[in-house]
């Protein structure tokens, strides 16, 4: 099937956790480049850029580890997105061959818990920049948000990838007023660019926080390339994510920097977007923030429609699921809803707190991005019996011991190195300073170890038995049925 095909938009997405058809694979490969562009240019990326110079960090160490982190933790997230047209499937129910039908809810807990997190985030900075702008209330606009980005997951898969089209040139324009205003106008303090002025500590943080931020979004990348025909190349997919999100995320997460660096204490993510960009023109940082929300909206919406995904994979680890509209209206719904419950009861410790939250994020799924990408790329090589990952008594165990030892292993090898603001501080990180290079202990051991474990998995005969299986799994597929 040709990949220039446009895509169908037929009322709303029916399938979730289900294998899509190959006769209903559509779309153009380099949507996937303005997708996660604009999933990244958005101003909760902007928050992330903070770290260091809020640590005591000059701006140029900052930046530097911002780009870092970023070419680093995006690799990872890339190499996921390759995943979707080869197997056409979600991200999070391809944790079943590693971790077990019922093992990998270990992993859809703490993808769900995400989700939720950076709701609350994303919905309250939304009724943030709207309040400012046009008032109404905080919390009228947080129902506002909530409302818009359900009905957007709802619609689904092609509807999303339209709006981050749409929302990329205009973000192109907007932000590109609003960087050169902060470039040229901006001043920042004495020491900003002294490369002399080198700190473990606060580099490290930032390193750390945007390399959590990128591979944050591993578990929903195959959840919007999943529609994409299988004669797509794992290279050109692995780049278009690639160059989309690094480039979202590098030039949100600098001008976080930039921002946090001229605003000094006085800095907040509304207040010193509407007064840099009030100084390109008066009314200017209204329109920025005005868009601002649009995108923070859009992501909004990425979230719900992952959170259903991941919850009605958790839900079928328990009862066999058929993947219909109304399964999908059901576990929206609820997720939306405990997406406003948080933002709704949200407080200004929980906002102040988001750095947190993205270590924490990033402490979670170091382990599980090493397991899930050894085992594709390396152990099964992207040979699957797909029919099997909806088999409750299939080849791939209720339980994926080497998936979970692997997983428990490398999280526990990392917590001396964890460091969490004032929540805690493990003892190697405290004999460096404070600097966290957990990412550099939990990816490898995780990946070594799942790789010796899985040394005797008979891969020829999984891929015999998936292509024994492969048109029953089409035949399943058409009549809107798990295999």
């Amino acid at each position: 099937m040709s990949t220039s095909a446009e895509p169908r938009v037929s009322g709303l997405e029916v399938r979730s956790i289900d294998y899509v058809p190959l006769d209903e694979r559509h779309g153009k490969l380099w949507h996937l480049g303005p997708l996660w562009f604009m999933s990244n240019a958005q101003i909760a990326t902007l928050a992330v850029g903070l770290v260091s110079i809020t640590e005591g960090g000059n701006l140029i160490w900052s930046l530097l580890a911002i780009v870092t982190g970023t070419v680093i933790g995006t690799f990872f997230m890339a190499f996921h997105s390759a995943q979707g047209p080869q197997l056409g499937l979600p991200q999070m129910i391809q944790s079943r061959p590693q971790f077990g039908y019922v093992g990998a809810l270990l992993v859809w807990l703490f993808a769900y818990v995400q989700y939720a997190g950076f709701n609350v985030f994303n919905s309250s900075l939304a009724a943030d920049a709207l309040h400012t702008t046009l008032h109404g209330g905080v919390n009228l606009w947080v129902i506002v948000v909530t409302v818009i980005a359900l009905v957007i997951a709802l619609v689904g898969y092609d509807i999303i990838h339209k709006a981050e089209r749409v929302l990329t040139y205009v973000f192109l324009v907007i932000f590109g007023v609003f960087t050169v205003g902060v470039l040229v106008t901006l001043h920042y303090p004495p020491g900003s660019f002294d490369l002399g002025a080198f700190k473990w500590t606060p580099f490290l943080a930032q390193f750390g926080v945007v390399a959590g931020y990128q591979i944050s979004w591993a578990i929903y990348v195959s959840d919007y390339s999943r529609y994409l025909p299988p004669d797509v190349t794992v290279r050109k997919t692995f780049y278009w994510t690639y160059f989309g999100s690094a480039l979202g995320g590098i030039w949100l997460m600098v001008l976080g920097s930039l921002l946090a660096a001229w605003a000094g204490k006085s800095f907040d993510t509304i207040t010193s977007i509407n007064a840099a960009g009030d100084k390109v023109f008066d009314g200017f940082g209204a329109v920025v923030l005005l868009f601002s929300a649009l995108g923070l909206v859009s992501v909004t919406a990425l979230n719900m429609y992952g959170g259903s995904l991941t919850l009605i994979s958790a839900i079928d680890s328990f009862k066999r699921v058929r993947p219909t509209l109304a399964v999908r209206l059901v576990t929206l719904g609820l997720t939306a809803a405990l997406s406003l419950i948080g933002a709704l009861a949200a407080t200004s410790n929980f906002l102040s707190n988001f750095e947190n939250f993205l270590l924490l994020v990033l402490y979670l799924f170091i382990p599980w991005t090493a397991v899930n990408l050894m085992d594709y790329y390396v152990v099964r090589r992207g040979h699957y019996a797909i029919a099997e990952i909806f088999n409750p008594n299939g080849i791939y165990g209720r339980w994926g011991w080497h998936g979970i030892i692997a997983y428990l292993v490398g999280f526990v090898c990392m917590i001396p190195f964890f460091s969490v603001g004032t929540l805690y501080v493990g003892p190697a990180a405290r004999a460096l300073g404070g600097a966290d290079i957990s990412l550099f202990v939990g990816l490898p051991i995780s990946a070594l170890l799942y790789w010796l474990l899985t040394r005797s998995i008979d891969v020829a005969a999984e891929t015999r038995l998936a292509e024994a299986e492969a048109e029953a799994l089409e035949r399943a597929a058409h009549e809107h049925r798990e295999p």
